[in-house]
């Protein structure tokens, strides 16, 4: 194959080895977002309600994929993001892998992966992603990042050089990609979606009341118009996805406004999760959300037109990610047999 896989980020010595990077989940001390007290729940004395109590991980494929992500330096939104269904995903032989190190230059008052000035810079990582992705045997890839605004093309070269290493050496794989903002800019956004991901996805996360508590450094508008400019790109190659939390205060009415908004803008696929508060440095929890609300907001989206939509108290972004899109675009099975 001619085209070259790997992405311009910058020069590394010829065969050399990555970044050593010994992984840590870390919480923040600064958290971004204003931590409003009135009416949320304690973080030490709240307990959780019994739907959103999941065993721990630790069952033999969980350890395996665990030692072997490690041993090729890679990052997972996984472990980053303290996922309650890592345990569960790992098991059945799936992982959300994040590229671009695991140090965000954004501070979302929600978010437990670090913030700082980020340093990762392997220009071999897309090749070792895909590597992963074909050991693994995956038919259906999820790759997310952190938001990197300090890199020229706010990091859309490596999601470039991702996309095409899987399809070189897993070519029977769907690839979805998780992406930021990258600024609203149209350029990074179309080298990304040039390379016509199965998925495009890019989670508004919140109600655009809460943007300016939870999502310091994001607007709400910008989020929508990038999901609309992806799906006018790469029409019907590409389903445009985007995800929501709830708990942050937001009512019932909000979200599905939001929906609305969403659908205006040709998003096709929709996920709904409850917010767990990672520390107690992170924004409360106003409230835990009932399964049946989980079923009213899943029934309203529907109601809107999207084509494919999960809404529950544990649903994240990429959890059972190959089956949350539209009939046709499914994978058969995860794994390869």
């Amino acid at each position: 194959m001619s085209d070259t896989v790997v992405p311009d980020q910058g020069s590394a010595p010829e065969n050399s080895a990555p970044t050593e990077r010994i992984h840590v989940t870390r919480s923040r001390a600064k958290p971004g977002g204003t931590a409003q007290a009135d009416g949320a729940i304690p973080f030490k004395r709240a307990r959780k309600p019994p739907w959103l109590k999941v065993p721990a991980p630790g069952g033999p494929n969980y350890r395996r994929l665990k030692e072997k992500i490690g041993n090729d330096n890679l990052h997972t939104v996984c472990e980053e993001a303290n996922c309650p269904n890592v345990g569960e995903c790992w098991e059945r032989g799936t992982a959300t892998f994040m590229i671009l190190g695991d140090v965000c230059t954004r501070r979302c008052g929600f978010c437990n992966v670090q913030t700082g000035k980020p340093t990762w810079n392997d220009p071999l990582e897309p090749l070792r992603v895909a590597n992963q992705v074909k050991a693994m045997g995956l038919r259906h890839a999820v790759v997310t990042s952190v938001d990197r605004d300090d890199l020229p093309d706010y990091g859309a070269s490596a999601f470039v050089g991702v996309v095409r290493s899987i399809r070189m050496l897993a070519p029977d794989c769907k690839v979805e990609i998780l992406t930021p903002d990258f600024r609203g800019q149209e350029m990074p956004l179309a080298k990304v979606i040039h390379e016509k991901p199965d998925v495009f996805n890019h989670n508004v996360e919140t109600v655009p009341r809460l943007y300016p508590i939870a999502r310091r450094g994001s607007q709400f508008a910008r989020s929508a118009r990038v999901l609309r400019m992806a799906k006018e790109m790469g029409g019907d190659d590409v389903v445009t996805k985007s995800g929501l939390m709830v708990g942050l205060g937001e009512s019932f009415e909000e979200m599905v406004e939001t929906f609305g908004l969403l659908r205006e803008h040709r998003v096709q696929v929709l996920t709904v999760g409850q917010y767990l508060r990672p520390t107690e440095n992170h924004l409360p929890v106003v409230r835990y959300w009932h399964p049946e609300e989980f079923e009213a907001l899943e029934k309203a989206a529907y109601d809107l037109g999207f084509e494919s939509v999960a809404a529950g108290p544990l649903v994240r972004s990429s959890y059972h990610a190959d089956q949350n899109l539209p009939i046709g675009k499914r994978a058969e099975s995860l794994l390869a047999s």
